[in-house]
């Protein structure tokens, strides 16, 4: 994927460049459902159709949304229809979420958990994790029953592996060296 990585970069950073830094968060939502709405194999099928033109699609996405999409949005899917990249809304979206964090100051965390964590116990993680990591983490959980116990975090290409597992591998390893 990393092709579509690289046709989408431009498309979120200019995104970006354009929208305001106050309005810019508020793109991300929409930005992620335009996204989802792209991936309908359905919607792909009709736009790739050569009879139907780009305002078409503009109109059948417009008028699939629960909501109007701020101008930014129409102006960067015209864009995208036109030039056809219609699969790359997801990375855009992807991308552009990226940006903003970064502008923010966030970084996304993923924690890896044996068991279900309840908001008390993940605000408790994630406040250990930005002391660790030191910086803001926006995490969201995945239950992986594999860990056996414990939690694997990862926040960008770092990684903190404290799961039962991660200690059993490290426990193998040592025992056969």
């Amino acid at each position: 994927m990393a092709e579509l990585a690289t046709v989408a970069r431009p498309y979120a950073e200019a995104l970006f460049r354009a929208a305001a830094p106050a309005v810019a968060a508020s793109l991300v939502g929409p930005l992620q459902q335009l996204g989802e709405v792209a991936a309908e194999p359905r919607l792909r099928e009709f736009a790739d159709n050569p009879k139907v033109s780009a305002k078409q699609v503009h109109e059948l996405i417009a008028g699939v949304l629960p909501q109007p999409l701020p101008v930014e949005l129409q102006n960067l899917l015209a864009v995208v229809l036109e030039n056809r990249r219609l699969p790359a809304l997801g990375e855009i979206a992807t991308q552009f979420k990226a940006l903003v964090d970064a502008r923010a100051g966030v970084s996304q965390a993923t924690v890896y958990s044996a068991f279900e964590i309840s908001d008390a116990q993940l605000a408790d993680i994630k406040a250990a994790l930005e002391r660790r990591f030191g910086r803001k983490l926006d995490a969201q959980v995945v239950i992986a029953p594999e860990l056996i116990g414990g939690v694997r975090v990862v926040v960008g290409d770092e990684v903190l592996d404290t799961s039962v597992r991660a200690r059993l591998e490290q426990m193998r390893t040592a025992l056969a060296a």
